[in-house]
């Protein structure tokens, strides 16, 4: 936890009632402090502001933000999938979920089973969906150059995300892999930005208010 003090004047007339214990604002004096969030523990007028910074989980709305984002990723990504099977087979795909559970179970037991099966493959999606959507909040704030465009980024993240899982994670696992095809790789990679990536770094945006390559100027409350 860091601390910073900041000298206030005598003559100059502020209302240090706002500043109770265990409240919370946005923005600080000074450049280097700019932007991020500070919770105020002890003002003391006419002397001293003693100012600790927050940390990114702390900040207001940040577990619901993440958890909606993952689930809205984790649910574009899933329907994105089916609709894609249904467009180059012409069917549905009733063992899709069966088939992520593999990746635990193995594909002889795994479709073999039953719903439960079925349910433990849901949970692995949306467990790697939520995991880079905290990922990705957590990251964002400290490197800067996320913050160039949201829609690049998102793209970007999108591809990222499918060569850790592709080349990482799947290796890792009983389900079969497949030699890297560039078409089909940049196929769903275009999937996986309309459905994962971008909505993550819009909502990501959002949250930490983010436009283009600079932050917005945030409410300086002293």
């Amino acid at each position: 936890m860091k601390l910073k003090l900041y000298w206030e004047t005598l003559f100059q007339r502020r209302n240090y009632s706002q500043f109770l214990p265990n409240t919370v604002n946005t923005g600080a004096r000074g450049p280097e402090f700019e932007y991020e969030p500070y919770s105020v523990c002890l003002a003391l007028p006419g002397f001293y502001l003693i100012v600790t910074k927050t940390n990114d989980m702390q900040r207001p709305g940040f577990t619901k933000t993440v958890i909606l984002t993952g689930l809205l990723a984790g649910t574009l990504d899933l329907f994105s999938a089916y609709i894609s099977q249904w467009i180059k087979t012409g069917a549905y795909s009733a063992g899709m979920l069966k088939y992520i559970a593999g990746g635990a179970l193995g594909l002889e037991t795994s479709m073999k089973g039953g719903n439960g099966v079925a349910f433990l493959g849901l949970f692995f999606h949306y467990f790697i969906a939520m995991s880079f959507t905290v990922l990705f909040f957590l990251v964002f704030p400290r490197l800067k150059f996320l913050w160039y465009d949201k829609y690049l980024v998102g793209v970007l993240y999108a591809v990222f995300v499918a060569l850790v899982v592709n080349q990482l994670i799947l290796p890792l696992t009983p389900l079969p892999t497949k030699p890297f095809d560039l078409s089909n790789a940049v196929q769903a990679w275009f999937i996986l930005s309309i459905a994962l990536g971008i909505p993550i770094a819009v909502r990501a945006y959002r949250f930490y208010g983010v436009e283009g390559t600079e932050r917005k100027k945030p409410v300086v409350w002293w």
